[in-house]
């Protein structure tokens, strides 16, 4: 058995002033800016709502994209790929896939789920 959740949206950024984008969004969302953890990576506060909301530059076209979290990397990527997603890269801990949609999305594995809101027991 293993779990997941929905753990929130990263939008990624391909712009030279992400704190622009991110200033931008804090604004549209009413959420204050946290302290960024790198340069390429800005946080909003969405503690209320029990979901990460993340600025990220990249050099890809910008768009918006969501992270899945558990407690079982390679078994929640198993199950994703049974519904017909597709893995694309593995990124440090993490693997960035593709629905069949064509949507984006990142399975980050290692996550203590015990405390968070929407939690899917898998068996």
């Amino acid at each position: 058995m293993h779990r997941s959740r929905l753990a929130g949206f990263i939008i990624d950024c391909n712009t030279d002033n992400l704190d622009a984008a991110t200033a931008f969004w804090s604004e549209a969302f009413n959420m204050r800016v946290l302290a960024p953890d790198s340069e390429d990576y800005e946080r909003l506060d969405a503690a209320e709502r029990d979901l990460a909301i993340e600025l990220q530059r990249v050099s890809h076209e910008s768009r918006v994209h969501l992270d899945i979290h558990t407690d079982d990397l390679e078994a929640e990527v198993a199950r994703l790929e049974k519904l017909g997603a597709s893995r694309l890269s593995k990124i440090k801990t993490w693997w960035v896939m593709q629905a069949p949609s064509g949507h984006r999305f990142c399975v980050v594995g290692g996550k203590d789920l015990a405390t968070s809101a929407g939690v899917t027991s898998w068996t």
